[in-house]
């Protein structure tokens, strides 16, 4: 289907564009800006005045809990989610059951979420077999079944010498790794940050420096091998100080935040609220300002839903006992608008963040509104404000401390591929 937006406020952050004009989708690409190519019919017109349209973000890291969990999720139901929330592409980490270490395991995900008609799924190839640590994945058949990147998600890769070579391999390839920045022997049981509020509620710490001291080990060695490496995850003011004189020095590193940890801290927990249940954990406010900060300056890459969907009965536990993440596909774009509101961001940079930087990164060539290019797109109400509940998100995950509370930044329409994918009511 050809189609016309008509007068909406069109901004395109890689190309630094933000003008108010129409924009038309033709054989499932943007086939022009301003006026129509020539002999253009629309078979639909969306009349998106007062509406934002801007490229289709693309989410860094999202599970999707099938293959293996699926009474957390499915491709189907958390891919649509992603549409509902404006997200076109998303990166599904390694961690399914089996594990993404083979081609056949990652054709399968990608081929899933085709057939069913969900965002666009970018698997991230295991970086040792069963993420074992021990041996490596045949990261070459990985990236050739379609792997944007290799990384062993949340498992730790204790033997050093392990991890000096999969880095060194993965620099042979050309291929980006993904790194989750947390030493696990730092705090084998801990459920919080270590601080104020874990002596007070009497749960066991995790020190920032479970985050820093494995961002130095990586960095040592990311020099040596002279690889592309993204940090997941950075959590703490020290953490993103490491990235920025890794930058500073010219290494290959980029990193990310989950947009929740631009919000929550540890004074959030209350009386033992297993919303507030992360990984990372949420740390303290001072970490909180330090992360906008540095995504502000470019330290932090891009933000991420960093979304885990659970049931109920994953949060209805005691603190330490309940499953850590929350569930962000749908919350990620109103969340990452709020940055313009509290002045962290213009609205130009807030976009990129969750578009063309995240595209930049992976080296691929969408999240941009560029003539040619793939017709990812999505519009929003920047003005209408919503509440998202568990019975009025696609998602299903249970487990979010933003349900109750309101939004500003609503999705209308999500075109993927030139088709319109997601539409929450008739445009005017």
């Amino acid at each position: 289907m050809n189609i016309a937006i008509v007068g909406g406020r069109v901004i395109d952050p890689a190309r630094g564009l933000d003008t108010t004009t129409s924009l038309f989708v033709q054989d499932g690409v943007i086939a022009g800006l301003g006026e129509a190519p020539a002999g253009f019919m629309p078979g639909r017109t969306i009349d998106a005045q007062g509406l934002v349209v801007c490229p289709g973000l693309i989410d860094l890291r999202a599970r999707l809990r099938e293959p293996g969990l699926e009474h957390k999720g499915t491709v189907e139901t958390e891919t649509h989610a992603a549409l509902a929330g404006g997200i076109t592409q998303l990166c599904c980490p390694p961690d399914t059951n089996p594990v993404m270490d083979t081609p056949v395991a990652a054709q399968w995900l990608i081929d899933r979420a085709q057939s069913l008609g969900g965002a666009r799924v970018r698997p991230i190839g295991a970086l040792t077999r069963a993420l074992s640590g021990t041996h490596l994945a045949d990261m070459h058949a990985l990236h050739r079944a379609g792997c944007v990147g290799v990384g062993n998600a949340l498992v730790p890769i204790k033997d050093t010498a392990v991890l000096r070579h999969a880095l060194e391999y993965a620099a042979g390839l050309g291929l980006l790794v993904f790194l989750t920045p947390e030493d696990p022997w730092m705090s084998p049981v801990g459920v919080i940050h270590e601080g104020r509020m874990a002596t007070r509620l009497g749960l066991a710490g995790i020190p920032e420096s479970a985050e820093t001291i494995e961002i130095a080990r990586a960095l040592m060695l990311i020099e040596e091998a002279r690889v592309r490496a993204h940090f997941c995850g950075i959590s703490s003011a020290r953490g993103a100080a490491l990235i920025a004189e890794a930058k500073n020095r010219g290494l290959a590193v980029t990193a990310d935040t989950p947009i929740h940890q631009l919000y929550v801290t540890e004074d959030d927990i209350g009386i033992f609220d297993t919303n507030y249940r992360l990984r990372p954990p949420a740390r303290t406010a001072a970490d909180r300002d330090a992360l906008r900060a540095a995504l502000a300056a470019g330290v932090i890459d891009a933000l991420c839903s960093d979304h885990q969907p659970h049931e109920a009965d994953a949060k209805e536990r005691p603190f330490s006992d309940a499953e850590p993440g929350i569930a962000g596909l749908e919350t990620l774009l109103p969340l990452t608008l709020r940055l313009v509101e509290l002045n962290t961001l213009t609205l130009k940079d807030a976009l990129a963040a969750v578009t063309s930087r995240p595209a930049a990164l992976l080296g691929i060539p969408e999240g941009t509104l560029g003539t040619g290019r793939r017709a990812d797109i999505c519009i929003y109400n920047p003005q209408a404000t919503w509440t998202p509940t568990t019975a009025s998100v696609r998602t299903r995950g249970c487990n979010s401390p933003f349900y109750g509370t309101l939004m500003r930044g609503q999705v209308m329409v999500t075109i993927q591929g030139g088709r319109i994918a997601y539409e929450r009511s008739k445009p005017r």
